[in-house]
């Protein structure tokens, strides 16, 4: 600096000397925990497990520094909540060496666009970036509402709720997947979504069910709703393989080939012999030696698999409309079946080749053979030329099936559109194909009672037809006529 400016420049020690004379405090400042920051955020998480990676929690001092010997309490909540969901776990740590760590943080609903928010008493609080809880589908089943099973075992529900058949504790509808409010401990392999109930199975064989109960088709003895699962009462030693639900009435399958049902039967649908409504589960009489591979119940008859590819019906859709036991499917000569599916009163079969049966009411067209003409034996589904299934879903009036390259195929009734092919209300006496969105491949497929739900090997869900309800679980009450991502 020139010697000329030099002179009208304080001297540092001339500035302190007058600040001191005015009673200025020269010490430094003290670093002081002042406010919060996210050290670590959470991103993309499977619903119900622990959200990674844990979030965590740094305190800072005014300068921006980490406060290293902080021990604050610090809380944290959703700040932005898209899908109205609940924040569980411990959500209130105290900080160690300046940071808090949250570890079994859990959100129950999908979404994009939850963040977290943390305070603590005195310091400015911190909002984590936005991310996203999702659902990945292992297991999907559509009745009057939808219910999937999760890759890590957790159960959701969507759409009609009147008797608390989505199993979250209250009877309100839901346009978006619900957890289903299980017992502690208890993961489900799979579910099966009925008329106003819903059951799912353990992986041990150990059967839950919710909703409706008027008719005893909870299977846990009573005739009391439940909004949440309850265990079905079954007989000492016996665990099923799968369950399937109708109308008012369920089945299950032991792994030993044992078929039981419970709930209405006026109709002789749980194949005991009688028409007697039963609160718990009872065998199916069936004849020496014959033992079921599957069950599936239908809305006023249940149909098995036996192990021997042979068919069986009980109550509506047999060629004997009475019977109250199974009775043999008259199918074609040489037609034996890989699978069965039932409906409200029809069902269908698929054979190994994969071609496809039915037999039963064809109101609309939902025996696939071109015709309303209904059939007490099978007949053959008139699919596209080179079209063969792999999998069958028969629904409330319409059937479905899927072929191995993933394109599903639907027909029958379409006042809601649940044929997926873009129209309303079309009804199709044969198979027409699925307006997938681009570059979907379907992995399963199940009709329900006026919509279908379909799912991709990557576990994506995707429904049509009547929303009535929410049951199509796009966030919406709109009724589509093709396929719309189920928000996950």
């Amino acid at each position: 600096m020139p010697a000329v400016l030099r002179e009208h420049v304080p001297s540092m020690l001339g500035v302190g000397l007058l600040l001191a004379a005015c009673g200025h405090d020269l010490t430094p400042a003290q670093p002081r925990a002042a406010k919060l920051a996210f050290l670590v955020e959470p991103t993309r998480t499977e619903g119900t497990v622990p959200i990674k990676p844990g979030p965590q929690v740094i305190i800072l001092d005014q300068f921006g520094d980490t406060v290293p010997d902080a021990t604050n309490t610090v809380t944290v909540a959703l700040g932005a909540n898209p899908s109205g969901a609940t924040l569980t776990g411990t959500t209130t740590v105290t900080a160690a060496a300046g940071v808090a760590s949250f570890s079994d943080l859990h959100i129950d609903r999908p979404g994009s666009g939850y963040t977290l928010l943390a305070t603590a008493p005195g310091l400015a609080g911190a909002m984590s970036v936005a991310f996203r809880i999702g659902l990945t589908i292992a297991a999907l089943s559509a009745g009057d509402h939808t219910c999937a099973v999760t890759t890590v075992g957790a159960s959701y529900c969507w759409g009609f709720n009147s008797a608390g058949q989505l199993g979250d504790g209250t009877t309100d509808r839901k346009s978006t997947p619900v957890l289903v409010i299980m017992p502690a401990g208890v993961r489900f392999a799979a579910v099966s979504a009925g008329g106003d109930h819903t059951c799912g199975v353990t992986p041990s064989g150990t059967a839950y069910c919710w909703g409706w109960n008027q008719d005893g088709q909870l299977g846990d003895g009573t005739r009391v709703d439940r909004r949440t699962p309850v265990p079905v009462a079954a007989p000492a030693g016996v665990g099923f393989a799968a369950v399937s639900l109708g109308g008012w009435h369920t089945c299950g399958v032991t792994l030993g080939g044992t078929a039981y049902c419970w709930g209405h039967n006026a109709y002789g649908q749980l194949g005991d012999g009688t028409d007697t409504s039963r609160t718990i589960p009872v065998a199916v009489s069936v004849p020496a030696g014959l033992s079921f591979a599957a069950v599936s119940a239908g809305f006023y008859h249940t149909c098995g698999l036996a192990t021997t590819r042979a068919a069986y019906c009980w109550a509506v859709a047999t060629a004997d409309s009475a019977a109250r036991a199974p009775t043999p499917v008259a199918t074609p000569e040489g037609v034996s079946f890989v699978a069965v599916s039932t409906g409200g009163v029809h069902a269908c079969g698929l054979t190994a080749a994969g071609s496809a049966y039915c037999w039963g009411d064809n109101n609309y067209g939902k025996l696939g053979d071109g015709t309303t003409t209904s059939s007490a034996t099978p007949v053959l589904v008139a699919a596209p030329v080179g079209v063969t299934f792999a999998q069958l879903s028969a629904g409330g009036e319409h059937t479905c099936g899927r072929t191995d390259a993933g394109a599903v195929y639907c027909w029958g009734q379409n006042g809601s559109g649940q044929l997926g092919d873009g129209t309303i209300p079309f009804n199709r006496t044969t198979p027409t194909a699925v307006a997938a969105p681009q570059g979907v491949v379907f992995a399963h497929v199940s009709a329900g009672w006026n919509h279908t739900c379909a799912m991709t090997a990557a576990g994506a869900g995707y429904c049509w037809g009547s929303n009535v309800g929410g049951e199509l679980g796009d966030g919406t009450f709109v009724t589509s006529p093709v396929p719309v991502q189920i928000v996950q």
